[in-house]
């Protein structure tokens, strides 16, 4: 964990961030994440696991939160999903799309033709499957026919669950699996994190290596593992599913770069105190240190007196 002495935006070209839990939960924008967004410099690709939202519903949520921002500005699954497909089947190639109104307009917007799953007149060259709240098993049955009978298999994201307000429901990878069950196999290719397409689509249309991209999450098994594993840099914020003990416990492809309380310690100077507060790179250190313990197979005291450390820490920064 390293940077030097301005803010942490200031030290690279671009950032990717993603949503729930980062810059939203629901409808409600996250704590200090809309004021602290707007006073980047860089531009901003807004990158979700969600498929089935196209992105001008995403854009439509984050500008009523007051986030400045354009379709163009968001990245889906979905899309993830079409741009492996584009590089693999000719222009107007047709697709069975399943899944919500995101997967239909993701194959759309890269000239592919996308076939509803009721409309299956003719061969489709390959299945682009994301989640819909009202994906039938007939639809799903439609998908395993298609790739039986040869049709190229992506799937937007193997998220198993899927947050709701009601409690967790299955999300698209539990849909997958089902699929996957029936054919005997796996997707030909996953375009969510944490694989590494959505992040490396995000990375192109910036014009950008993905060295010079800081990607900032709130979930290691998705956001960070998918950023360690395109070759981004990353930032876990705390605003989400994961906390510091997770954090802590978690394996080197799964390590953030940084680790901020929110969205705010994008601005701040990373090696200066502020009044009693510690600087962030004491937390940064105290966490490297936890790790270390861990890796070197320290004695248990020794690494649960440095979590220990590194949530004091973190206590002393949320002091404001």
């Amino acid at each position: 964990m390293s940077t030097g002495a301005a803010g942490l935006s200031a030290r690279y070209s671009a950032l990717v961030c993603d949503l729930d839990g980062v810059v939203y939960r629901g409808e409600a924008p996250v704590p200090h994440a809309v004021e602290s967004l707007v006073r980047v410099d860089q531009p901003i690709q807004y990158a979700t696991n969600n498929a089935s939202r196209p992105p001008s519903a995403v854009a439509e949520h984050l500008s009523r939160l007051g986030v400045s921002c354009g379709p163009g500005d968001v990245a889906t699954s979905a899309q993830a999903g079409a741009w492996i497909l584009r590089e693999r089947l000719a222009e107007g190639a047709r697709v069975l799309a399943i899944g919500g109104p995101g997967v239909a307009a993701a194959l759309e917007g890269v000239g592919l033709h996308p076939v509803a799953p009721a409309d299956r007149s003719h061969d489709v060259a390959a299945v682009l499957q994301g989640y819909g709240a009202s994906v039938s098993a007939a639809e799903l049955g439609e998908a395993a026919y298609a790739i039986q009978g040869g049709a190229v298999w992506v799937a937007t994201n193997t998220d198993a669950t899927l947050p709701t307000d009601r409690g967790v429901a299955p999300g698209n990878g539990s849909l997958v699996a089902a699929v996957g069950r029936a054919c005997g196999r796996d997707p030909d290719a996953v375009a969510g994190k944490p694989e590494p397409p959505l992040y490396l689509l995000c990375a192109q249309r910036l014009g950008l290596e993905p060295g010079q991209v800081l990607a900032v999450g709130d979930r290691l098994d998705t956001d960070i593992e998918g950023a360690v594993a395109a070759g981004l840099d990353s930032l876990l914020v705390l605003t989400g599913v994961d906390d510091l003990d997770a954090c802590l416990a978690a394996p080197a492809h799964r390590r953030p770069t940084y680790v901020v309380p929110d969205l705010r310690a994008l601005h701040d100077d990373p090696e200066t105190p502020d009044g009693d507060r510690p600087p962030l790179r004491a937390l940064w250190d105290a966490i490297a240190a936890a790790w270390s313990a861990g890796d070197c197979g320290a004695d248990e005291s020794v690494t649960s007196a440095r979590r220990r450390h590194a949530d004091d820490v973190l206590a002393g920064l949320l002091r404001r």
